[in-house]
């Protein structure tokens, strides 16, 4: 090939090869987003208060609508940094009543595109870098009062993007000889002990002393993020009440030399493969079915024998 031929040639695959890196620039080849808010390096979700939930679908307008993003906590005033690197656009307005939260900014690069609500960025427009500093959280608590403040996350097509903003690392690893951590909050997997409704050990008596138990109550608060106990296939979904109440809801996953069913929580997906530790999904609120409960996983072996040995010893388990 003449010398020439050989540099034209270099020189279009180096240009093509400029062009898939400002696509998909190397800072994308991640699997989860960066952390977006600074004291938040899990994106950790905002459960329910007096004004609602956080999660992905939570109930809005009493019950006419739902929510079309999810609600990563982040302190009035926090650092707010750039999930993944991209085109900025804005400013977003979410209520458009100019009032002390309403401003945001669009990232777009890599395959995602996506609003960030209620923080002041740096700037409206040009590029950024993942965990690059993008503004600062505003002033929730000057327009609700007693809310968990957060930065509202939404897909610009109305998709979940809980998946993606779980951290790479499982928030708490345990022994292969046990299971991994179902709950957010419960890092030892403490089974709920007794309360006006029932205890939450297995073979504890239900229906007035006519039942047993068939599994254990993980403590879990409503709303908190809920994790995959082993690797496995998911299927679902499994309804325990049968009767579309607000808890209704859960999934089964088979896999590792077990299978379980977690109940009482709303997953991403209900099939599938999942890793030991991914997110799975969210605590749904029990308060609203069982007020004073202690709210909590129900979760039961497939053959319905006794699941306490593969979780940490915890309240109300027997000796």
């Amino acid at each position: 090939m003449p010398a020439l031929s050989l540099v034209a040639l270099v020189s279009l695959v180096s240009t093509v090869f400029a062009k898939q890196l400002d696509a998909h620039p190397p800072q994308q080849q991640h699997r989860h987003w960066a952390p977006i808010c600074s004291g938040n390096p899990t994106n950790k979700i905002r459960g329910c208060d007096r004004y609602g939930c956080g999660n992905f679908g939570a109930d809005r307008h009493s019950g006419k609508g739902k929510h079309a993003g999810v609600d990563v906590i982040c302190s009035d005033g926090a650092t707010v940094y750039a999930p993944f690197s991209g085109h900025l656009s804005g400013p977003i307005r979410f209520f458009h009543n100019g009032n002390a939260i309403d401003d945001g900014v669009q990232i777009t690069g890599s395959g995602y595109c996506v609003k960030l609500v209620c923080i002041h960025p740096i700037r409206y427009h040009g590029q950024i870098q993942r965990g690059q500093q993008l503004g600062r959280m505003l002033p929730m608590q000057k327009v609700f009062p007693g809310i968990i403040s957060h930065i509202h996350v939404e897909n610009c097509d109305h998709s979940d993007p809980t998946h993606l903003l779980t951290p790479v690392v499982p928030p708490f690893p345990q022994q292969d000889r046990h299971w991994a951590t179902l709950c957010s909050g419960n890092p030892t997997n403490e089974i709920r002990g007794c309360d006006k409704y029932g205890c939450g050990y297995y073979g504890a008596p239900r229906h007035n002393g006519k039942g047993r138990h068939t599994g254990v109550d993980v403590i879990c608060s409503d709303g908190a993020n809920v994790y995959a106990p082993f690797s496995g296939q998911l299927s679902g979904p499994i309804k325990f009440f049968h009767n579309g109440n607000a808890i209704d809801d859960g999934v089964q996953i088979r896999g590792s030399g077990f299978c379980v069913k977690l109940l009482c929580i709303h997953p991403i997906r209900y099939n599938g493969r999942i890793s030991k530790g991914q997110i799975l999904g969210r605590m749904l609120p029990m308060q609203r079915v069982f007020p004073g409960i202690t709210s909590h996983i129900h979760v039961e072996n497939c053959d319905r024998s006794d699941p306490t040995s593969n979780l940490e010893r915890g309240k109300g388990q027997r000796e």
